[in-house]
């Protein structure tokens, strides 16, 4: 593995030969960039893992939907000038998630069912529900120790492209290893509070549950854009509004009709986190008409413009984004050529956004 000067030498030189303008090369890693893993300062895990989901799937299909979708992104992007020759790349999928994951599927949808329907077990359901768990942990393992390789020994940010919601708890294990107290941005429909939603402990709709519970170095979580969410987990959030802040959907809006501005409710989002930051966003915080095909969309959501806004606003008041996911995305069943896939279109969009932030927040501008 290269340090980083020995891969600023072998950017360099790629940058030089790149043509930035023209069409992304198929041979090249994600964005259409030419750097690898080794050379990058910022690297992608690709996480095709849908055990829990509850509702419809497809979001296993999302890194590779993101990353066939991504060539079509163009580079410029004025508020991040050449953040990209930082390096992007997205690793190899590991196939053991996606072996374990498509075995574990088959068992959490009879159980799905047994809950959902109500219907006696003729199977070992409590044994079944031990095994899905036990794989949420060997998942969370493999990521952890992806993460804290790229971490410990190289310096480099870190993301998560899921995939269901689940998928980064090891990353938010490593940068807590690695840096110890930090902030999380949550950007969903969903607060994903519930305890071991469906009885799984790693469920898609726990994974802020099992961050707050296992992770005492994620200071403060700032919640943006939930508008579906049990009494449960308000009661939850409610009774630590220290470490929980909540911007609703519905506290957006009602700001704006009574004649408040996005860019105040950025600035106390954004000013409530500590310095250092992970971004967790998931596709359905957005409006549904930009993620029609995410797992458990729901009316209402952030427009593009205005995710990008608040993302913007992190750079904006110093803060550093030591690392991030983006997650739920799914391509239009039956999709088979991903770069015309619009819910991959804007995911790409969002990713290559979250990938040039991180990277200006912790090396600051670009100088060739």
């Amino acid at each position: 593995m290269l340090n980083r000067q020995e891969r600023i030498t072998a950017r360099h030189a790629k940058v030089q030969a790149f043509q930035e303008s023209a069409a992304a090369l198929a041979a090249n890693n994600i964005f259409g960039l030419p750097f690898s893993v080794q050379e990058s300062e910022v690297v992608l895990i690709p996480v095709p893992w849908e055990v829990t989901v509850s509702f419809r799937p497809g979001t296993a299909k999302g890194p590779k939907a993101i990353f066939e979708a991504s060539h079509q992104v163009d580079l410029y992007d004025p508020f991040t000038t050449d953040a990209w020759k930082y390096g992007f790349a997205m690793q190899e999928t590991d196939q053991r998630i996606v072996k374990i994951g498509s075995q574990l599927r088959a068992a959490a949808v009879r159980l799905i069912r047994h809950h959902q329907h109500e219907e006696p077990a003729d199977f070992p359901a409590e044994e079944l529900t031990a095994e899905v768990n036990q794989g949420g942990r060997y998942l969370n393992s493999i990521i952890e120790r992806k993460a804290l390789s790229d971490l410990r020994g190289y310096n480099k940010i870190v993301g998560v492209v899921g995939g269901d919601h689940s998928a980064p708890l090891g990353l938010m294990q490593a940068l807590a290893t690695h840096y110890g107290s930090y902030g999380i941005l949550h950007i969903d429909a969903h607060f994903d509070h519930r305890d071991a939603y469906e009885g799984f402990e790693f469920s898609h709709a726990s994974i802020m549950r099992n961050a707050s519970r296992v992770l005492p170095e994620i200071e403060k979580f700032v919640h943006v854009g939930i508008r579906d969410y049990c009494r449960e987990e308000a009661d939850f959030v409610g009774k630590s509004p220290d470490r929980f802040i909540t911007v609703t959907d519905r506290d957006i809006n009602c700001d704006e009709f009574f004649g408040g501005i996005w860019y105040q409710q950025c600035k106390h989002i954004v000013t409530s986190l500590p310095r250092n930051v992970y971004v967790s966003f998931d596709i359905d915080g957005l409006d549904p008409t930009l993620c029609p095909d995410t797992g458990t969309p729901v009316p209402g959501g952030l427009s593009f413009q205005r995710a990008c806004f608040l993302l913007e606003q992190l750079l904006k008041h110093n803060h550093r984004i030591i690392g991030f996911d983006l997650c739920e995305v799914a391509p239009a069943p039956g999709c088979e050529d991903y770069t015309a896939d619009w819910n991959a279109n804007v995911g790409s969009r969002i990713l290559y956004r979250l990938c040039c932030l991180a990277a200006q927040s912790v090396f600051g501008p670009h100088k060739d």
